[in-house]
């Protein structure tokens, strides 16, 4: 099958398996969905509910129903003319596993002693397992130490700050051959490869798998905003981050009103301290591994310029000789007397195993600095901050998104795109209904300042967030906004963290929500911008479906979904809804829009039959009049997409005499079912988007 249309992420667990999988495969199939796209399904963690924790690569995982169960489902799945696109993870296992055990067994005469990234030169396996106050536990090939010195001593390299996912070398041929030989059997049609930047070398990694594989790869690069994927590598595009800033953005009213909070005066700044914060504290071992390879200069300089080089990355990492002028960036930013020396060795030998270990732990030391820490203390404005998103850029100008698009559809066509994952801070109908602020700053602001002269919290940056997370997901439970804020403050890192807690901090926290749920001011101000955010999750779902790139829909947003950050993004899902309302839709059903979301299903479930007929090249489309900055449009063959932006202010002035000249012939709005017109105020009449198809009724 190759590369879908479109595809749907499943979350499986142990509670959502094969078989339930294979019960709303023919919904999916009635939707429109062309891939069933796959969260991990190897063996892993028992009771895990995202399988990113793999114990054994060999087997498909038993919670879900184990092989037979798979295949059953594939044949379902082929029955219907889907394919399964499966997302699996190179970089880690969970230990302990089978394999990890052997080798704390048997040490270096394991068989699987080099499956795992382990500095033997420093002795022992040591396993920061136990409580604080017990004594060590000596055994032959492994030591048990207190939990708290694995951040400064660990000997194996790991996924993050995560001493329970241990990184393998799949690099080494027979490695990767343990490791894949099972998925690549299935016949899956497509891989979405994660966390590609842990690798020891991610091109030879991918061409390698290529040699394997000839279906649809796409990996999980987090790119900069002027970022593109290295040109050597034989993959179709990127798991979609990118386009999600691109089609956010363009629904976000450009705005200096967000001012800095608790002192910080710019996001670089915030983001530069947590970084430091993360490489001399939870990766200070991956920093001494390094720095323990850099030759003719004292350790502790070593130290401090491997740390300060990483830091600096204006990027996740490099993969030289590939991305020159980013580690040349970072380089030029560090200013420890090391950093020549390092700098030198590295061009030396950019294969080597000081530039293969600086490359592959700068991603980790970007990634936790910034979308763990940094993006949970700088919340000026928290629709943008989102994994690969920008958190100082306000709004993206129609013309440059039109670029963007138009770049994508040239250069990779089959590149993902998205707007929620199960990684993202929030689903994309929290950021539509977050970036209405952006047109109301001052209201906002001055709610902002009222409420927490009563029910702030002592935090200004978290207090900051606690109240947009508050309007964007309501309404919400105390629960989840507890064990939301309970997450936030402590990836902030600022009164309390996972490591060390401070038990008032976490008090005031768990009984904020108590106090604000049933706030009048609040209820109000969630009822002011609820109608204009759902033009912004019509417009930005349409947008995503319809523009260059394969559009993945993540389980259950086809219905508005307030969801915020893993694992609240990981909810069960109501199926039997969502037929019911789709089988009212394929009956003639044209719903209002309200609170249901059935407007919003009604948009998928046009834009995917639209879809599935193939859509070439890009096009933009420009309106004419006094309101023309108000829409986005642009042609991609037999098909037009118009979305309204910017709503709130367009309905104090309305379309007056604005057009949209269309292409010759015949259009019809497939969304509201009628003859299409240049007049916007009468085409935007009934829905604030529409996708129009030559000559169709």
């Amino acid at each position: 099958m190759g590369a879908p249309y479109s595809t749907y992420r499943l979350q499986f667990t142990p509670d959502f398996t094969f078989t339930d999988a294979a019960h709303i495969a023919d919904y999916l199939h009635r939707l429109g969905v062309h891939g069933l796209y796959a969260s991990p399904l190897l063996e892993a963690s028992q009771g895990s509910t995202h399988g990113y924790d793999v114990t054994d690569p060999t087997r498909t995982r038993e919670e879900f129903g184990g092989k037979q169960a798979r295949e059953a489902l594939q044949d379902k799945l082929t029955e219907l003319g889907i394919g399964l696109y499966v997302d699996i993870v190179p970089n880690h296992m969970a230990v302990p596993n089978p394999w990890w055990e052997d080798v704390l067994e048997k040490g270096q005469e394991s068989r699987y002693a080099r499956y795992f990234d382990i500095d033997w030169s420093s002795g022992k396996v040591l396993l920061p397992v136990l409580a604080e106050d017990a004594d060590d536990e000596v055994h032959d090939h492994h030591v048990k130490v207190n939990w708290r010195r694995g951040n400064q001593e660990l000997n194996y390299r790991r996924f993050f700050d995560i001493t329970e996912l241990a990184a393998i070398r799949v690099e080494d041929p027979e490695v990767f051959d343990a490791t894949h030989h099972e998925v690549l059997r299935w016949g899956a049609e497509g891989l979405r490869i994660d966390h590609p930047d842990g690798l020891a070398d991610p091109g030879a990694y991918f061409r390698q798998l290529r040699e394997r594989f000839d279906g649809w790869i796409v990996v999980e690069k987090i790119l900069g905003p002027d970022e593109t994927l290295p040109q050597s590598w034989p993959v179709d595009g990127t798991t979609g981050y990118d386009a999600l800033r691109e089609i956010c953005g363009v629904f976000i009213a450009p705005t200096d009103a967000f001012e800095p909070q608790g002192g910080q005066s710019s996001f670089y700044e915030v983001e530069h301290a947590a970084r430091t914060q993360v490489a001399d504290s939870i990766l200070v071992a991956e920093v001494r591994r390094i720095a323990r390879l850099v030759q003719g200069v004292p350790f502790e300089d070593a130290c401090e310029a491997v740390a300060e080089v990483m830091v600096n990355f204006p990027v996740y990492r490099s993969y030289l000789p590939e991305g020159l002028e980013h580690w040349d960036a970072a380089v030029r930013s560090a200013k420890s007397p090391a950093v020549k020396a390092l700098d030198e060795q590295v061009r030396a030998d950019p294969h080597g195993e000081l530039a293969t270990r600086i490359q592959q732990t700068s991603g980790m030391v970007v990634a936790k600095g910034t979308e763990d820490t940094a993006f949970y203390r700088y919340t000026n404005f928290v629709a943008l901050n989102e994994v690969g998103g920008s958190p100082d850029r306000f709004g993206m100008p129609v013309e440059e998104f039109h670029q963007r698009a138009a770049a994508r559809e040239a250069s990779w066509p089959r590149s993902m795109t998205t707007l929620t994952t199960h990684d993202t801070k929030r689903s994309e109908d929290v950021r539509a209904r977050l970036a209405v602020l952006a047109e109301i700053p001052d209201e906002y602001l001055a709610f902002e300042e009222a409420m927490t002269a009563q029910h702030g919290l002592s935090e200004p940056s978290l207090n900051r967030l606690a109240w947009q997370s508050l309007l964007g997901a309501w309404p919400i439970s105390e629960e989840r906004l507890q064990q939301y804020l309970e997450k936030a403050s402590r990836e902030a890192k600022i009164k309390t963290s996972w490591v060390d807690r401070n038990a008032e901090f976490d008090a005031e926290v768990a009984a904020w929500p108590a106090k604000v749920l049933d706030l009048p001011e609040v209820a109000a101000l969630a009822e002011r911008i609820k109608v204009p955010g759902w033009s912004n999750s019509l417009g930005q779902k349409l947008v995503q479906l319809t523009a260059p790139g394969v559009p993945d829909i993540y389980q259950g947003t086809e219905l508005w979904d307030f969801s915020l950050v893993d694992p609240d993004n990981r909810r069960p899902v109501d199926y039997e809804l969502r037929r019911e309302l789709l089988a009212r839709i394929e009956d003639g059903w044209v719903p209002e829009i309200d609170d249901t979301g059935a407007a919003k299903l009604l948009v998928v479930h046009r834009a995917l039959q639209a879809k599935a007929r193939g859509f070439t090249g890009y096009r933009p489309l420009r309106a004419e009049g006094p309101a023309a900055g108000h829409v986005l449009a642009f042609q991609r063959g037999h098909v037009i997409t118009v979305a309204t932006r910017l709503p709130v202010t367009l309905a104090q002035k309305g379309w007056q005499d604005t057009v949209l000249p269309l292409p010759g012939a015949e259009w019809t709005d497939v969304i509201s079912g009628r003859p299409a017109t240049e007049d916007l105020a009468a085409l935007l009449d009934r829905y604030p988007v529409a996708l129009l198809v030559r000559g169709e009724s």
